[in-house]
């Protein structure tokens, strides 16, 4: 990476894709400034393999500084004054927030985002909205900067996308989908978003503003993903029970109340029940050729997930 010397900030360092690029880059030798909500929550969780948080940079330990509690919603000044100097930053925060990074954001800071293919919906909500408007505001900015639109992200430590599927499928003695889970997915493994974050911060990289897709190596129905994360968490695969959209919906509302000291049965909320119904599948040729990433294919990033977990 250019630049190694010259700490890289990360906005939401204390979350899933947050922490996995701190990790990265202080593997790197690279500095980090952490920029989170709450210290003891990432002092926390990055106390593995002799990483750990502190207020100031020292050549003696890991270099990782977490010297700013900011809020994205906060004051302009807050973030200014905790950007002050940066001149390459990752916000793995919400796209919603990126107009406000860029009003606070060093000219020169190259920026690396997080969006979304939510953005792709057919059936728009908050999240897919804030994405877009994200995405428009960066755009439109002509800063040095790339939004990555990440398909489903799974591997990472604490995800809740095959982990919560797969404790739903040791409960189903049947897998009840819409259409037969036909419809398509390209889940993509955390240590390819990784890679892809890290990649975009390359000074070779096209300085005008742009935005990337990445997702998994290939689309497969969701009916075929069942059953791999099945296989891959020690499981028979169930059999696939089609049902309609609104009963799955309704069964779906109980979920949030069934005691989870007596049945693990992850909450469903009924508008992903409806989002089963829409392909997700995605061409990832810029990832390939622009950021230099191939992805791991499914078989292999779910055999890391559960045999070889964060």
């Amino acid at each position: 990476m250019t630049n190694n010397n010259n700490p890289v900030h990360v906005i939401g360092a204390s979350g899933r894709c947050g922490q996995a690029v701190c990790r990265a880059l202080i593997q790197r030798g690279t500095p980090v400034v952490a920029l989170v909500r709450n210290k003891e929550k990432l002092r926390e969780k990055l106390q593995v393999s002799g990483l750990q948080a502190s207020g100031s940079l020292d050549s003696s330990t890991i270099p990782l500084v977490t010297s700013h509690v900011i809020d994205m919603t906060g004051p302009k000044e807050a973030l200014q004054a905790a950007l002050d100097g940066a001149t390459r930053i990752v916000c793995t925060a919400h796209a919603r927030h990126i107009p406000a990074l860029l009003a606070a954001a060093p000219k020169q800071a190259r920026l690396v985002c997080l969006g979304s293919t939510r953005k792709f919906t057919q059936w728009p909500d908050e999240h897919a909205r804030g994405v877009l408007q994200g995405e428009r505001a960066l755009l439109e900015s002509g800063r040095a900067g790339i939004i990555l639109h990440p398909s489903m992200i799974y591997g990472a430590a604490g995800e809740n996308n095959v982990q919560r599927l797969a404790a739903l499928l040791r409960f189903l003695p049947v897998v009840p989908l819409p259409e037969g889970g036909k419809s398509l997915v390209q889940p993509i493994y955390q240590d390819d978003v990784t890679a892809c974050i890290l990649a975009a911060l390359e000074e070779r990289l096209l300085s005008l503003p742009c935005a990337i897709v990445i997702a998994g190596a290939q689309a497969v129905p969701y009916r075929v993903f069942v059953a791999e994360v099945a296989r891959a968490a020690g499981l028979k695969p169930k059999p696939i029970v089609t049902l309609p959209v609104r009963v799955l919906q309704n069964i779906a509302r109980l979920t949030p109340y069934v005691p989870k000291n007596l049945f693990k049965v992850p909450t469903i909320h009924p508008d992903e029940i409806r989002r089963l119904t829409e392909d997700k599948a995605f061409d990832n040729t810029d990832m390939r050729t622009s950021l230099g990433v191939s992805p791991l294919g499914l078989k292999d990033g779910l055999a890391r997930t559960f045999h070889n977990p964060s």
